[in-house]
């Protein structure tokens, strides 16, 4: 079942993605198998990242991502500050990551700016 906008679609296409869309209960969520981690900051290499897009999206911004495995901070053997959740989807325990979007343009926004924030929210995690 495809539920991603087809700019979405074809942004992820035309940079090479790999993605999954996966509908559980109610949640639909967007999962990027593989990501890679920012070198030597995490106990993992890399993760499988999964954005939940929210009813209504792309006028309304997805919020949180999550991440599976769960990542510890490398230098402190600790899950970064807000990343200390669990969250059920697709039968696994994911890493929930809260990281909340406030600047979300509609009409303009999509998969490609959430992306970004979570390259950003990984690079910069204490």
């Amino acid at each position: 079942m495809s539920f991603l906008p087809a700019s979405d679609r074809e942004y992820l296409q035309s940079k090479g993605f790999t993605f999954q869309e996966i509908v559980d209960g109610r949640n639909k969520g967007v999962v990027f198998p593989a990501f890679k981690l920012p070198p030597n900051k995490y106990d993992v290499l890399q993760a499988d990242v999964l954005i939940l897009l929210p009813s209504g999206y792309p006028d309304v911004p997805p919020d949180m991502f999550y991440l599976q495995p769960w990542a510890k901070l490398t230098t402190e053997s600790r899950y970064p500050k807000a990343a200390d959740h669990a969250f059920n989807f697709n039968g696994l325990s994911w890493q929930r990551w809260s990281r909340h979007n406030n600047e979300w343009r509609r009409g303009v926004d999509g998969i490609w700016t959430m992306l970004k924030r979570v390259e950003h929210a990984l690079e910069v995690a204490a």
